[in-house]
């Protein structure tokens, strides 16, 4: 890694190009843009699959929703793997089981309670692949800027996908059947595994703790929210998200309350990941660290306030002028993102951010169904303002705890817990 870093003296000092100039991180880069590709077009192909075999559409939601609900399993149960196996081994082996399941469900014979319990296994498999690359990451670039630089463009890459990876998949189903566009699926994870096997180091694993492997996963978790900054961290991380996709959830019922049609419903939909790219593209080229650092705290306590606007009940003009202000204070992450790297011990990295990734798309499921339950008995307006003032009294909450544990890095109660979960070996592996 020092080699690779010395050689990016000749780009700017500032900015995401620094990050293009390390060799090791082009090529997870493009891992991930195929990786998502595959996700995308898979999530697309099931529906329509599932929705042609069925014709239920209870089942068709089903499957989008199977994306997200088994990330709590993988991110808790399996976490473990990130830190045990050395990591290009675990992102390869993920790639490929991924790439399995797209294969058995691209057989003209797979029923759809296969094609169901298949999506499951890919879920399960995600907050692990996520997890174990954004600890390498900091292995990739360091735990300093070049990591925050890194982890955003990811970030931003993930945000792009939602505006145009289900046009573009769209387009694909007019081409090429469910099936067929499975078979793709499988390609672009089979091109993942091969990026990763050869444009990444081997390394060692990170933690050879002993013992069965979910118990090491949930020791590790105890340990990660056992620590009260990193435990800060994460909350303030994860918060946010779960009170701002209240009004994503609700963009189908709100544009029936404003009187407006589906192409309205698009446009909320799009407003909010416009201004996430948009903030974050800013923060990274144009702000310093020092600058993203101190606008991390008031960015995290004031984001959700522009929802309050809805409580006036903005029409089509104003409703996405809001949506891109909340979305832009996900500029906040960049910052946080440098305090939680290097608040995690090397040896808890892997299962940190497992655990980070799987509680962030799990309190997002959650804001979901509350909103949506919400909206049961409250005009959406009213649940969308709500989620504004409640999330802000939270953050504001988790804005003063992070505050009052600054400075405290890996502390000796995550060490002395972590030596307690069981003896540990050489980290030497057999690498792939």
């Amino acid at each position: 890694m020092t080699e690779e870093l010395a050689g990016t003296s000749a780009v700017p000092t500032s900015g995401y190009g620094r990050v293009f100039a390390v060799r090791e991180f082009r090529y997870v880069f493009v891992a991930h843009l195929f990786s998502l590709l595959g996700v995308v077009v898979s999530e697309i192909a099931l529906t329509v699959l599932v929705y042609g075999l069925t014709g239920s559409p209870l089942l068709s939601a089903l499957t989008f929703a199977l994306g997200m609900l088994p990330y709590l399993v993988g991110g808790t149960l399996f976490a473990g793997i990130a830190d045990r196996f050395p990591a290009r081994r675990v992102l390869v082996v993920c790639d490929l089981i991924c790439a399995g399941c797209a294969a058995l469900m691209a057989l003209p014979l797979t029923p759809v309670a296969a094609l169901l319990a298949l999506r499951c296994v890919i879920a399960v498999v995600s907050p692990v692949f996520n997890g174990t690359r954004m600890a390498t990451l900091a292995d990739v670039l360091g735990d300093g800027d070049l990591f925050v630089l890194g982890r955003s463009l990811l970030r931003i890459v993930s945000q792009s996908a939602v505006l145009v990876g289900f046009g573009v998949g769209g387009i694909l189903l007019t081409v090429v059947p469910p099936r067929g566009a499975l078979v793709i699926t499988l390609c672009t994870f089979l091109l993942s595994a091969l990026l990763l096997r050869c444009g990444t180091r081997r390394r060692p694993a990170r933690d050879s703790g002993t013992g069965a492997l979910m118990r090491y996963s949930l020791a590790g978790a105890r340990q990660i929210l056992a620590h009260r900054r990193i435990r800060a961290l994460l909350l303030l991380l994860w918060a946010p998200p779960m009170f701002v996709v209240a009004p994503e959830a609700l963009a189908a019922p709100y544009a029936d309350e404003i009187g407006v049609g589906t192409a309205g419903v698009g446009l909320l939909m799009c407003a909010m990941p416009v201004g996430t790219v948009a903030g974050e593209l800013y923060a990274g080229s144009a702000l310093s660290p020092a600058a993203r650092g101190r606008i991390a705290l008031p960015l995290a306590a004031t984001m959700l306030l522009p929802l309050l606007a809805y409580a006036f009940v903005p029409g089509l003009i104003w409703a996405p002028v809001v949506l891109v202000l909340a979305g832009a204070g996900f500029a906040y992450t960049l910052g946080l993102d440098r305090w939680f790297v290097d608040s995690v011990p090397e040896e808890l990295r892997g299962r940190a951010m497992t655990v980070h990734t799987a509680g962030l798309m799990t309190i997002q499921g959650v804001g979901m169904a509350l909103a949506g339950l919400a909206a049961e008995f409250f005009a959406v307006s009213t649940v969308v303002a709500g989620a504004g003032v409640v999330g802000t009294v939270v953050c504001l909450l988790l804005v003063a705890e992070v505050r009052r544990t600054a400075g405290a890095g890996p502390s000796d109660s995550v060490s002395d817990s972590a030596e307690a979960s069981g003896p540990k070996g050489e980290t030497g592996l057999t690498t792939i």
